[in-house]
């Protein structure tokens, strides 16, 4: 199965659809990325755009969701940044807290406020 979003003008995931394999095979046995967009156009009409994700992290760096934005100049997907402080890794594209989190097998909840894990 190949997984598509769909994204707004402002390059935000929409939804993200499943597509049989058989709809992004072309006469040759290879999966086209090109194959699945002109499916989905197809299916739903409209002129928004529609990026293959993978579900298995194997390219684009992570599994679009809802709300996630597709940054093209790095092909990834990127969830929201969960808290103001937190920067973002660009090698996975994804939000980490400028402290790490303790690794004493307690639990904590991130704190905006003194920018520091807090013991739960």
């Amino acid at each position: 199965m190949a997984h598509f979003a769909e994204l707004d003008d402002n390059k935000i995931v929409l939804r993200v659809l499943v597509v049989g394999n058989e709809d992004i095979t072309d006469e040759n046995g290879d999966e086209q990325e090109s194959l699945g967009i002109e499916f989905c156009k197809n299916l739903f009409g409209g002129e928004n755009t529609w990026v293959q994700t993978s579900y298995n992290n194997n390219f684009r760096k992570n599994y679009a969701g809802k709300g996630y934005t597709y940054d093209q100049t790095r092909d990834a997907f990127i969830g929201r940044q969960p808290y103001p402080s937190w920067l973002l890794d660009e090698d996975t594209c994804q939000w980490n807290a400028p402290v790490a989190y303790p690794d004493d097998g307690k639990r904590y909840n991130w704190d905006e406020d003194t920018t520091s894990w807090k013991e739960v």
